[in-house]
């Protein structure tokens, strides 16, 4: 797939090439690009998703990525994609002998997504890779998804560094993410972390809001009502589920994908009336997405849309990093 002129222009020279799977709306994307990256190449399976990825990058990305040959990709230095989190069948690709064989890691992770990233990884050898995903991704399925995932990228060639990250240092959401980040054994690289660098001053729900706001982002008095008997009900049951209040002097719990439900994640207090939502400009502005990013999609889809993305500042300073020492190793490999 060949790269046509982006909506947002790129900065200057490329530093380095990248490929974006699993791209979404393009949060990793603009994080790289800031880096000074090349994107190659991306994938995206949902249209919606896609048509918002055209519309600021003016590129359509390939479709289902499992349907895509790897070594049709094009060579390039990071791979990057925050893929989906889904169960494996079996544990311990260690007692595996080899990963050329069906009964290797092809077998352990064959049906999920991140078989896909293992042969793009196995086919094109990148330099290195920077993963996304949740958090709890260590305890999922009773701890035997990462560890296919861990034993699968060491025995792919690579020494990976995963790291948990709260994009709070770069806007007003708390937001923890998991980082898997890797580079080629090769390298050489034996000793690897991110530095945060928080934004001073700190930044505050405030500093995002629109300051007119349609009245339709204001929940109906039946759906607060609702909220609040829910709240009450599941702290009966020493549950937390409910509604959360956010303050404009504050940050916001984690924008989530289920925000266009009801919004009950992030809600605004407003004086003499029912709270609001976030409008979906405000959902771009709390992961960090510039206002020049064009939202071409209805209120629902894009609430989705940025709720299943990135902090664009955080990935953006780790993209920096993980490009900088690439750099510097390979430049000492020479």
């Amino acid at each position: 797939m060949n790269e046509k002129t982006p909506a947002i222009p790129k900065k200057g020279r490329a530093k380095f090439k990248f490929i974006d799977l699993f791209a979404g709306i393009g949060g990793m994307r603009l994080g790289f690009e800031e880096a000074g990256g090349k994107c190659v190449y991306s994938s995206e399976w949902d249209e919606a998703c896609k048509k918002t990825y055209e519309a600021n990058f003016g590129v359509r990305p390939d479709g289902d990525i499992t349907q895509v040959d790897e070594n049709t990709i094009p060579d390039h230095d990071i791979l990057v994609g925050g893929f989906p989190c889904q169960p494996f069948s079996i544990a311990g690709v260690s007692k595996k002998n080899s990963l050329g064989r069906k009964t290797g890691f092809e077998d352990e992770t064959q049906g999920t997504l991140f078989f896909d990233v293992c042969r793009i990884l196995k086919a094109k050898a990148p330099y290195a890779f920077v993963l996304e995903n949740v958090k709890n991704i260590k305890s999922h399925d009773h701890g035997n998804t990462w560890k296919v995932i861990q034993e699968s990228l060491i025995n792919l060639g690579y020494d990976i560094f995963p790291q948990v990250i709260d994009g709070q240092s770069y806007v007003p959401q708390h937001r923890e993410r998991i980082f898997i980040i890797g580079f080629r054994k090769d390298l050489g690289v034996k000793d690897f972390s991110i530095q945060v660098h928080p934004v001073e001053p700190k930044p505050k729900l405030k500093d995002i809001m629109e300051p007119d706001v349609y009245s339709k982002y204001t929940i109906t008095e039946h759906l607060w009502t609702y909220l609040q008997d829910r709240k009450i009900k599941q702290r009966a049951k020493g549950n937390g589920f409910g509604y959360s209040l956010a303050y404009p002097d504050g940050i916001t719990h984690t924008l989530s994908a289920r925000y266009h439900k009801d919004g009950a994640d992030i809600l605004i207090p407003q004086e003499g009336q029912c709270p609001r939502r976030l409008t979906p400009r405000e959902c771009a502005r709390l992961q960090g997405f510039p206002d020049t990013f064009v939202i071409p999609v209805c209120d629902g889809r894009a609430y989705k849309q940025f709720g299943n993305s990135v902090v664009v500042p955080l990935v953006a300073d780790i993209a920096s990093q993980v490009s900088k020492k690439m750099a510097e190793v390979v430049k000492a490999k020479k």
